[in-house]
Formats: C-alpha cells, structure tokens, sequence
C-alpha cells in the first residue's frame, strides 16, 4: 500500500554519471515502490519497507514520522544513497540513486566532530575534500558559522561546547556544501527539551534564509508537527506510508495555539487508524 505526495515545480538535474531513470523530473525526492529486506543471522528475512511510494517537492520540509523500527532512517539512508532498495527506485531530481553524492548531506543524531579540529575547522572539513578553493572555504565557513549562531566560537574545540552547539557545528559543515538535499535522521534527538525546541526554531529559520529540500527523520509528533510541511506518517514494521498530512500553519508556529493541538491530535489519531491513501489538509 502506498502514499504519493503530488509535486509541483522543477528542479535541477543531477550530475550526468547517474544512471537515468523514469521518475518524474518535478520531483526532488522520489521513493517508488520502495520494498527493503534484511537477513537476520541464524533467522528468516526481515521486510522493513513494502512498497513506499512519496514524492517530495523541491524545497519543501517533509518529516517521515514513525515508531523505531519502521524503516524511517533507512529510506533517509537510501536517498543518501548508503543503502539500496530491494525493489522499487529511489531518485533525486529524476535521476535513480546509485551511491552517495555530494548533492545529498547527511546529519546525524551524533554529531560526529573531529576532536582534533577546532570549529572552523570542523566547519571546512567537507570543502577541504572536495577541494574547494580557500577563499570560497573561508566565505562559506564564515557565513554557516554566523547563521547558525556560532560566532566568538571559532577556534573553540568539541569538548568545549555543548551539545546543542556540537550539533549547530555539524550542521553548518553539512550546509557549507550547499547540498541540494538535506537528511537529517534524529538530530535533536539526545539534547534536552529545551535545546532541542530552540534548534527547532533556528533549522526553521535557516529553512527560511536559504530553502533545501529536507527530508527529516523523528517519533516525535510535536517536533514533526513544528517542522514540516508536510508529516508522513510511517506504519510499524513492515514500514509504510500510512497517511501525508499538510501542516497548513503559518510560521513561526506556537505550540501552545490550539491549531498546533488539533493537528498534533490529528497526526496521533493516524497511528490508531486503518492505513489511508488520501493525502490530508489540515
């Protein structure tokens, strides 16, 4: 069974030594239906996903939302091109994914720093590789650091700041890369309750300066809900696209206005509910 989010405008086309692919080019993100199984050790297969089929937009905040174990990150790993379908394409601007590129950044609930690097540093890691030339490093470091408010921080070391500033560090590096898709699988997900609320806001506000297309991965219901324009709603193993709702609320949102609720009880009603195929307005 499967959802598709409708798509409306153009995208740029990926590099050319990706193989063609027949998905429709307005799509950012395309998932047809996606089927992955894995082989347990001394056990019978494990289906995953079956059969998940979404369409992103360019530039739009979708969050894949979902109960651990539903298959959420690994379809952020396939766009990332990290893992495979068994059946089914995964594509990117029209073009099936065949591995990792740098059109697609990753961010991780750990955020992974250099302890040896300083946060500029850090910050440049991914340009330094790609070998971007130093003064484009030097611009682009100087204005990820400043947006993601990280300024008088520089030459601060990872075991000087905190866990909501190491996670703003790593997502900068990956935002310096300019990459045409943004996947970010739990990153607020181990920071308290009021840092992750706050870097919920400044994600919002980065969205906002400089659209890109996010594909973000939580079981957090508010969190979705605060984020996305549209949640898709995840089934339990084997994980599919219960149900696409479209958070017709304006920005910034309050958790505290009763629009934010209804809709947080309307996204919670969804995993009580019969699988769906309509895509929901609310």
């Amino acid at each position: 069974m499967s959802v598709a989010l409708r798509t409306l405008d153009t995208r740029t086309t990926a590099p050319p030594h990706e193989p063609a692919s027949t998905a429709r080019p307005e799509s950012a993100v395309s998932f047809a239906g996606v089927t992955k199984r894995f082989r347990i050790a001394g056990g019978g297969p494990v289906v995953a996903l079956e059969e998940v089929s979404l369409e992103v937009r360019p530039h739009e905040f979708v969050c894949l939302l979902g109960p651990s174990g539903c298959g959420k990150s690994t379809l952020l790993r396939m766009v990332a091109g990290l893992e495979r379908p068994c059946a089914g394409q995964v594509t990117v601007g029209g073009v099936a994914v065949s591995g990792p590129h740098s059109s697609r950044a990753m961010v991780f609930q750990d955020h992974a720093l250099f302890p040896w690097l300083d946060v500029a540093r850090n910050v440049a890691f991914g340009l330094e590789m790609n070998g971007t030339p130093g003064p484009e490093i030097r611009r682009r470091v100087a204005h990820f650091i400043h947006l993601t408010g990280l300024g008088g921080f520089e030459r601060a070391y990872p075991h000087q700041l905190s866990g909501g500033m190491k996670q703003r560090v790593g997502i900068a590096r990956v935002l310096a890369l300019a990459p045409e898709v943004l996947l970010m699988d739990e990153p607020f997900g181990a920071l308290d309750a009021f840092t992750r609320m706050e870097l919920q806001g400044e994600l919002v506000s980065l969205w906002q300066r400089e659209p890109f297309t996010t594909l973000f991965v939580t079981h957090d219901v508010d969190e979705a809900v605060f984020l996305a324009d549209r949640v898709v709603v995840m089934s339990r193993r084997p994980g599919r696209a219960k149900a696409v709702l479209s958070v017709n609320l304006p920005r910034p949102r309050r958790r505290t206005d009763p629009a934010f609720a209804a809709l947080r009880t309307r996204v919670l009603a969804q995993f009580d509910a019969a699988p769906a195929l309509e895509d929901w307005s609310i």
